[in-house]
């Protein structure tokens, strides 16, 4: 047991120096480099892989550590990993998130195992701990893209109310990114200088419905990109888009409130199994201690979390309708 809490002690010191590193090693992504990362991937559609001028441009760092970086460059999960990061609004490295993963995870499975030596309880929390920083950029992602959600109604009108004053459709992309705030401005502005660095307004657009996994901007881009091929009332596809996009709102809020009551008793049913261990054990220690110290006990509490868990999906998937 002290042989291997010393192993994985220096395992945990390792991983922190190496974040150190990392994070004094990283650097932010300039403006230049996110505009040629942009127009790489639209040029990347209609041009061969052979070209050396786009292999530059693809050469991208995932970590401040060569080592890490080229294992990630190898990994397919990582360009998802980037973009899920990206989507979030932060600017951090894939590779300073996975280190963090690991540091957190060892030292909770390291911390809890020398106050509370159980392997179980040890392996759960080291997960949990691994667990934490994925699931805060997941938090900031889902925040971003709801924030994104709201506004976007907004940015259609003020759109077709630009293209209706006689302004040309990139004006109103500029007009977008100055007037709303974050972070629809901040996309709008990307596209508008995508476009404006010279890479075709189809390829930013489409840039733009994968930056924001969201229904209503791959309806947006969908419906400019018909425009653009076969004309028409610019302003009045704006205005119905805009008033699609409300009335889906307005059914989403409808659906919210008639299942309340559904996702009150899911979250009642999923606190309640560790609500009542914590409270048995308050209670009466000896009934529930069984659990803890014999072994038996160990295999029952893992597969008890186990159900746990995939009840919580199954009751969260059931009491969140998707509009």
């Amino acid at each position: 047991m002290e042989l291997g809490i010393a192993v994985l002690t220096f395992a945990i010191v390792a991983l922190v120096l190496l974040l150190g590193f990392g994070l004094a090693g990283g650097r932010r992504k300039t403006v230049i480099e996110r505009r040629l990362e942009a127009i790489e991937k639209g040029v990347g559609r209609g041009t061969g892989t052979g070209s050396p001028q786009l292999k530059v441009l693809r050469d991208e760092v995932l970590s401040g550590m060569p080592l890490l970086n080229r294992w990630l460059m190898r990994a397919k999960w990582a360009g998802r990993l980037r973009s899920f990061i990206a989507q979030a609004g932060l600017e951090i490295l894939p590779g300073k998130l996975i280190l963090w993963c690991a540091v957190l995870g060892l030292g909770l499975y390291i911390i809890t195992l020398h106050f509370y030596p159980n392997m179980i309880l040890s392996c759960l929390l080291g997960a949990i701990g691994a667990v934490v920083p994925i699931a805060y950029v997941a938090f900031k992602r889902t925040s971003r893209l709801r924030g994104f959600e709201k506004t976007f109604p907004e940015a259609v009108d003020l759109l077709g109310r630009a293209v209706r004053a006689g302004h040309a459709f990139t004006t109103g992309l500029e007009m977008v990114s100055t007037e709303l705030p974050d972070p629809v401005a901040g996309e709008f502005k990307l596209v508008f200088d995508e476009q404006s660095f010279g890479l075709p307004l189809r390829d930013a657009l489409t840039n733009l419905a994968e930056r924001v996994p969201i229904v209503d901007v791959r309806f947006f881009v969908t419906a400019l990109l018909i425009h653009k091929e076969t004309g028409g009332n610019l302003a009045a596809i704006l205005d119905d888009l805009s008033a699609v996009i409300r009335d889906r709102f307005k059914l989403l809020r409808d659906v919210r409130v008639r299942t309340a009551q559904g996702r009150l008793t899911a979250g009642i049913l999923i606190a309640l199994p560790p609500a009542m261990v914590l409270l048995m054990r308050m209670v009466n220690p000896e009934y529930v201690n069984v659990l803890f110290t014999d072994p038996i006990g160990h295999f029952m509490l893992g597969g008890a979390a186990f159900l746990q868990l995939v009840g919580s999906v199954v009751l969260w998937k059931v009491v969140n309708i998707q509009v």
